[in-house]
């Protein structure tokens, strides 16, 4: 199970942890953290010397309650982070998670590797011809609506069913239009209850038969939190046991906000199954 990012075949038979930094003041969990160079350059070194493969830069907070940011905002936030990560670490594999293929296109262009679209495409219907054009990764979420509503669209038949079928017709838009490197996320916390969450988590296994590589985001997320009564900052424990079921469920990037306690649930998941 391979990816191509710049040229380099990433090995995904292996799982590997996607390093999270958000150059947003408002995230959930670590809005605001880095804000400067030095910040920035110091969590991407310490990302990087910890084991993450891949760096995962978000600048638009996707939380329910975050406030609008136009897209030149977003660039303006997005593009001198990329520079500044790849001066520094020139061999870095840098995600961009949006949503807007304007964004996409200049983060490509700054020398970003993966796009990572909690909307596969849904909320800007030029996402596709960016992805074509640049021959580049794709992540792509499930999720219904926008940051703002999804909330409110939670009622499935039958989740993972409807998630299975939203996947089938994605890929295959993708594949049509010449994308190989698709990536699968079944987006925690979008458009999803709690109890939900845990469905998806519990029958994740079942995204495999759309043989791709799933990407498990459930890094100190509220069905962590909340359902143990603590703080996102509290949630690390919760955190390395969800990734280890996600692990044993079959996926194969682990995107977190602690490196190290990731990388070391995939040494522990590799050592059981030599």
């Amino acid at each position: 199970m391979l990816i191509n990012c710049k040229g380099q075949l990433i090995d995904l038979s292996i799982p590997k942890v996607m390093g999270i930094l958000n150059v947003t003041p408002n995230s959930f969990f670590d809005g605001g953290k880095y804000k400067n160079e030095a910040e920035i350059i110091s969590q991407a070194d310490k990302m990087l010397s910890e084991g993450a493969t891949f760096i995962d830069i978000g600048a638009y907070s996707s939380k329910p309650s975050a406030e609008f940011v136009s897209e030149q905002e977003e660039i303006d936030r997005i593009v001198p982070a990329i520079e500044l990560i790849l001066k520094h670490f020139p061999n870095a594999l840098l995600s961009i998670d949006t949503f807007r293929a304007e964004v996409a296109k200049a983060s490509i262009e700054s020398g970003a590797t993966i796009i990572n679209d909690i909307a596969a495409g849904e909320l800007d219907d030029k996402m596709f011809e960016v992805i074509t054009k640049y021959n580049v990764p794709y992540i792509m979420m499930h999720m219904r609506g926008n940051p703002q509503t999804m909330q409110s669209l939670t009622h499935y038949d039958d989740i993972v069913k409807e998630m299975l079928f939203y996947f089938s017709e994605k890929v295959n838009k993708a594949r049509s239009l010449g994308i190989n490197d698709l990536i699968l996320d079944p987006g925690f916390g979008f458009a999803k209850t709690t109890d939900q969450n845990y469905e998806v988590l519990q029958k994740m296994e079942l995204f495999n038969l759309l043989e791709l590589p799933v990407l498990a985001g459930i890094s100190r997320k509220s069905m962590i939190y909340k359902t143990l009564g603590i703080t996102p900052q509290e949630a690390l424990n919760g955190t390395t046991f969800l990734n280890t079921i996600a692990l044993t469920k079959g996926a194969k990037i682990l995107r977190v906000h602690d490196v190290k306690e990731a990388m070391e649930c995939v040494t522990l998941f590799e050592k059981m199954n030599i």
